[in-house]
């Protein structure tokens, strides 16, 4: 009798220890459940993030999903699985849902998200791992599509915050000494306190979702992704945003308990449609590292910072930007290859056919380069100080930018509109640009006089001559762009602008070495240009294009080639411009004698 009595005993007293370490495992989750900001979205299909983490089961039983086996041919093996169907493992196998992840629309998989979730709130999964004495809380995020450079259906990421505890009931006695968030490939680290991680209410992590990527971040900004962990490409969290607080689903502790409730734990295939390389589906929580060694997983592969660009300033398309429109571009390319092999191959075609048909309308001009190739390096040093003009306007830009958004009242346009709000965006960049084309324009200028003046030239006396006919040459620029930008806002009027900007692209020469006004410095370029059009085009867009892509080129590769920061690396690439565009200057200065014929000695005459 009495051993039954201490039978009894110890079962209750088992039943109540499982009871509070439940009672423990929730509190802890519920103490920690994040908070997601995700980029606002005014309108459906509209900019902004579409997508949002959902309660997974709102993708099983429906006849709109399809389970695929491994093998090809006919691998439908179910319409409309359920949890249950998955929990044998099914390596190899994928979810397919509605759509195409290369060829359809972001918009249509946003539209199916809203039908599949009405009256389902946007849901995560708490999950508690043990390692080498110390608890990690995970919190599991599911989307169903993943609008990025690497376009596929399905995706998970997570947060993890890490406990020097062994229990759930000893970790609610301390707080977490660090919190790591995925990104791409890895993950990034905050110390518990550190001033990057924000926090609601004391305990709530805010977890910042890159906008179609969902990579999460600690702050708002733009961030630039140089590798396979820190993603290649460009993550956008800013402003103005949405702020979701999702359910919670408390994963149990036991594995057998987990699979009972949540069977889909098992399923060891693709979470979407199966594609090659990295536009295939991923694979769920339980078939990666961090869901059996979370500290391990840390300590291998958590970096301590993301690389953001905040607010930097560039003259012209900086580092930053032609890296990310880079690797937009690119993927674009890449995806329309991979969806559409025979009309790439169409296209690749007509191009090289377009460049051979070039090749023999445009008469040669190489010979132009060389010999400015020839001048420039026989006078570089003149040529550097002309072209040092372009490290006064960064500043002058930089100083302006810092005046106009920090020292006065236009700050208000950040309040009003927001730092990513595209009219503010224009006020920002809008310094750099201008002053990029009106050193451009002062450049050839100064360098057309160095040229003329031979022996006797300067970079300062280049640039007295210049400044005294500055009216004629800023009119007939202002007068040139203002046409150029009105022609241009029309698709129809799109080739007449790119015809105009041919047309005028010589002004600056028109106005140094002719003297002309600014209607008469147009005037002069398209009467030099006419009957030379494709020679000119072909000439202006190799040389000066090349050489105002030069300075982004270089400071895209040294973001791959060096951990500098991105400001750094944008200040690297205007510097370029210092050493190309009095090169461009030359050759184009010398394009303009050709044409008007003192190099070939056929006289000068207007």
């Amino acid at each position: 009798m009495r051993i039954r009595v201490l039978l009894a005993v110890g079962a209750a007293a088992l039943v109540a220890c499982g009871s509070a370490h439940a009672d423990a495992y929730h509190r802890l989750v519920a103490r920690y459940d994040p908070v997601v900001r995700l980029s606002e979205q005014e309108e459906p299909c509209a900019s902004g993030e579409a997508f949002e983490p959902i309660d997974v089961d709102a993708i099983f039983g429906r006849d709109d999903v399809a389970l695929r086996g491994p093998w090809s041919g006919a691998n439908l093996v179910k319409v409309g699985p359920v949890a249950a169907d998955l929990m044998s493992g099914r390596l190899g196998y994928s979810l397919d849902f509605p759509g195409d992840a290369l060829s359809s629309s972001a918009c249509s998989y946003e539209q199916w998200q809203r039908r599949i979730t009405i009256n389902r709130r946007p849901t995560v999964y708490a999950h508690i791992a043990t390692e080498h004495g110390k608890l990690a809380l995970q919190y599991w995020f599911f989307y169903v599509y993943n609008d990025f450079n690497n376009k596929h259906e399905g995706d998970w990421e997570m947060i993890q915050l890490d406990f020097a505890a062994a229990t759930a009931t000893a970790a609610l006695r301390t707080h977490p000494y660090e919190v790591g968030y995925s990104q791409h490939e890895g993950a990034e680290r905050a110390a518990w306190g550190e001033p990057k991680l924000e926090l609601q209410g004391g305990t709530h992590p805010i977890v910042y979702p890159a906008e179609g990527s969902h990579a999460n971040y600690f702050t708002g900004a733009l961030y630039l992704g140089r590798s396979a962990a820190q993603g290649v490409g460009c993550d956008n969290t800013n402003e103005p945003w949405r702020q979701v607080t999702p359910a919670v689903a408390v994963i149990p502790r036991s594995e057998d308990a987990a699979r009972t409730a949540f069977p889909w734990l098992g399923y060891e295939g693709r979470w979407g449609e199966r594609r090659s390389g990295f536009y295939n589906a991923p694979t769920g929580p339980s078939m990666k590292l961090q869901w059996t060694e979370p500290i391990t997983w840390a300590d291998r592969t958590w970096r301590s910072r993301s690389f953001a660009l905040a607010g930097g300033r560039s003259l012209g398309p900086s580092a930053t930007k032609f890296f990310c429109g880079g690797v937009s571009a690119t993927s674009t390319a890449l995806i329309f290859v991979a969806s559409r092999p025979t009309a790439s191959a169409a296209v690749a075609v007509a191009l090289l056919l377009a460049l051979l048909w070039l090749a023999t309308r445009v008469r040669p001009w190489t010979a132009l380069v060389g010999k400015a190739a020839r001048t420039y390096a026989a006078n570089i040093g003149l040529f550097l100080r002309i072209g040092a003009i372009f490290v006064v306007l960064g500043v002058v830009v930089g100083v302006l930018q810092w005046i106009v958004f920090r020292r006065s009242g236009l700050s208000s346009l950040v309040d009003a509109f927001g730092p990513s709000n595209g009219f503010t965006e224009t006020v920002v960049l809008g310094f750099g640009y201008v002053l990029n084309l009106l050193g451009l324009t002062i450049v050839q200028a100064a360098c057309a006089r160095a040229l003329v003046d031979g022996d006797d030239a300067s970079a300062a006396e280049a640039y007295r001559a210049t400044a005294k006919r500055l009216r004629p040459l800023l009119g007939g620029l202002v007068l040139a762009a203002l046409v150029v930008a009105v022609t241009d806002l029309t698709l129809i009027g799109l080739p007449i602008a790119i015809w105009l900007t041919i047309r005028w692209s010589l002004l600056a020469q028109a106005v140094a070495l002719d003297n002309e006004s600014a209607v008469g410095s147009l005037r002069r370029s398209g009467r030099l240009v006419k009957g030379e059009w494709w020679r000119t085009a072909t000439f202006t867009v190799l040389v000066t294009g090349l050489a105002l892509l030069l300075g982004p080129l270089v400071g895209t590769l040294l973001l791959f080639a060096t951990d500098a920061s991105f400001d750094v690396v944008n200040v690297a690439s205007d510097l370029v411009y210092v050493v190309a565009l009095p090169f461009a200057a030359i050759a184009t200065t010398y394009l303009y004698l050709d044409l008007d014929g003192v190099l070939t000695s056929r006289g000068r005459g207007k």
